[in-house]
This record gives structure tokens, C-alpha cells and sequence, in this order.
């Protein structure tokens, strides 16, 4: 079975907040944004201002937009309080886009799912795997979802392209919906949106809740036997969803 995408993707990355050259060396492209209130416009990304979004994220996913403080990331930066201003504009600012940045970083990784699949079946395994994977690996963009979720996306709705990065994704999970279709493998007119919401809510729950899980259940929940088993049981609740009624379902 061919890929679903149209063109090789890029190679994955991790949800970073990196924005240098394969060099190591920071890029000198301008960069265009939205600006806060009271935000100056720079251009480039030099080292102090990566640092600055770096130490940033850490705060924002452990103590929340509320629970964190611009002193403190100043002083875990080495950097003095009027040059986050200068750069970020606010604190809301310096949020927003550490917002953009790990939405950035999702979507890379994103973009490299599927490559080649053997079967529409194959393809929603890697799917969840990936889904899966990926929020494992990102506990600190867990953090801020939580955060964000608290103050009902209010700082997300300022950000420019993170809302735009779910097209090729959802693209993607419709090509191959339609090859199941014609297959006989999935049952007929599944939404891409509903189903990528629900893989996603599954691997989202579990890893975001699995310490009070853990606790409130008797079970360890954190081993990696229990990440795979997790991550298999997933994959058959959604095989489990997408077979239901189709034409060669056993």
C-alpha cells in the first residue's frame, strides 16, 4: 500500500523549542508574529532569547500561567527582567509563545506519521503509536495544556499558526479512512476530527492521570509494560470502533 501523504515528510523532532539551524547556529530569518501589547519586535532568535523560552516552558508547565513568575524565570535564565520585557513584551506574552513554540514542535513530529503503511489497518496502529509516543514524551506540553485548559484557551486564541498545523494531520487520517472504506477493512463516513480526538483523549488521560490513577486503582500504571499494554489496548478500543459494520469484518 502506498503512503497517504504526497510528498516524503520531514524527519521527527521532539516537541522543542528550538529554533536553530541543522548547524547549531541560531537562524537569522526574520520572524513575523503577532505582537502582544506593549511587545517589540526583534529579529532573529539569538541564544539569550531561546534560553529565556527554554527556562519558560519548564515554569509554565509546572506551576501554570498563574502559578508562575516572570522573577523567576529571570533569575533561572541569568537575565535581567527588562530584557524579557524587551523581547515578549508581558508575561502573557512570554506564554503565548511558548504556546506556539511546542504546538510547533508537535506538529513536526506530527508530519512524520504515516510514512509507509502495508494496510489501512497498519496505518491507525501507527497512528497510536505515535499519538501515543508522543505524548509520553512530552510531559512538560502536558503541563501546559492543563494550564491552558484552566483558562479556557484564552492565551491560545492569540497565537498565528498552531491552529493551522491539525490540516496536513487530519488530511492525512482521511486519506486512509477512505482507503479502509474501499478496502472493506473500516466502516463507512468516520469523521478524522472525532477520531483524532478520541485517540488522542485516550492517550492524553492516561499519561496526564496515571500517579492519581496509580493510587486510586492499585496498579503501577508507569512501567513500560504497562505503557505498551496501554498503548495496545488503545489500539483495539479504536480497530474495535473502526471495523464495527464494515464490509470485511470478521
Amino acid at each position: 500500500m502506498s503512503s497517504v501523504t504526497s510528498s516524503r515528510p520531514r524527519p521527527a523532532r521532539k516537541a522543542s523549542l528550538s529554533r536553530y539551524t541543522s548547524k547549531g547556529v541560531p537562524s537569522t530569518k526574520t520572524v513575523r508574529r503577532k505582537s502582544m501589547p506593549g511587545a517589540r519586535v526583534t529579529n532573529g532568535f539569538p541564544e539569550t532569547r531561546q534560553r529565556i523560552l527554554n527556562v519558560a516552558m519548564k515554569e509554565f508547565a509546572t506551576k501554570g500561567y498563574d502559578g508562575a513568575r516572570v522573577d523567576d524565570i529571570m533569575r533561572a535564565s541569568s537575565v535581567s527582567k527588562n530584557l524579557i520585557y524587551h523581547y515578549f513584551g508581558s508575561k502573557e506574552g512570554l506564554f503565548v509563545e511558548v504556546l506556539e513554540a511546542a504546538y510547533e514542535g508537535m506538529h513536526a513530529y506530527q508530519t512524520t506519521w504515516p510514512l509507509d503503511v502495508a494496510s489501512p489497518i497498519d496505518g491507525i496502529r501507527k497512528l497510536v503509536q505515535s499519538t501515543f509516543n508522543y505524548w509520553r514524551s512530552s510531559p512538560e506540553f502536558i503541563g501546559l495544556l492543563n494550564s491552558e485548559n484552566f483558562h479556557k484557551g484564552r492565551h491560545l486564541r492569540k497565537t498565528r499558526q498552531t491552529k493551522a498545523g491539525y490540516s496536513g494531520l487530519l488530511g492525512n487520517i482521511a486519506k486512509l479512512l477512505k482507503e479502509g472504506e474501499r478496502s472493506g477493512d473500516f466502516r463507512i463516513g468516520v469523521d478524522p476530527v472525532e477520531l483524532y480526538v478520541s485517540i488522542s483523549a485516550l492517550a492524553y488521560h492516561f499519561l496526564s492521570n496515571r500517579h492519581t490513577l496509580a493510587y486510586l486503582l492499585d496498579r503501577k500504571l508507569s512501567t513500560e509494560q504497562d505503557m505498551t499494554a496501554r498503548m495496545a489496548h488503545i489500539e483495539e478500543v479504536i480497530l474495535g470502533y473502526l471495523r464495527f459494520g464494515a464490509r470485511n469484518a470478521k
